[in-house]
């Protein structure tokens, strides 16, 4: 099928009752929150580091990110570890279990009304039966926690 051929896989999320989607090659791991490490003065959506695999990473709070409040992790919290620009962020989220093969044509520009709001986030959205999933810009996502922890 030649929309097979055009497809891109994403691992689907859930935060603040809504459905995301991050391309699977950005994505370097998926594991349940373990210990996570307060440091001072980082960006208010950085819970602290992880170590996970010989590596020392930021682990950030989507929700707080996205400014939704900020709720206690549970069992189904998930720490995405994703990787763009030469950097390797976990990204905390409520829910993470769907891994999808998506049409390139399906992924639809966001509507220009949230581009100044929310959009520098969002590659796209996408319909898929029922529900409405938003593609995340892994690069515009992660990017706050240079620019907030090395600004003078």
């Amino acid at each position: 099928m030649n929309s097979q051929q055009q497809s891109e896989h994403f691992i689907l999320f859930g935060l603040a009752g809504t459905t995301y989607a991050v391309r699977s090659t950005d994505v370097r791991q998926m594991d349940m929150i373990g210990q996570i490490t307060p440091v001072p003065n980082a960006p208010q959506c950085v819970d602290g580091v992880v170590f996970l695999r010989g590596q020392v990473l930021p682990a950030m709070n989507l929700r707080v990110r996205f400014g939704f409040p900020r709720i206690a992790y549970d069992i189904k919290t998930r720490l995405i570890v994703v990787q763009s620009g030469g950097r390797s962020v976990g990204l905390i989220v409520d829910t993470a279990r769907e891994f999808v093969a998506i049409p390139k044509d399906a992924i639809q520009p966001p509507p220009e009304g949230i581009t100044n709001v929310s959009g520098k986030y969002l590659d796209g959205i996408v319909k898929i039966g029922d529900r409405v999933i938003l593609v995340l810009n892994v690069e515009e996502v992660i990017n706050p926690i240079d620019s907030q922890t090395i600004v003078a």
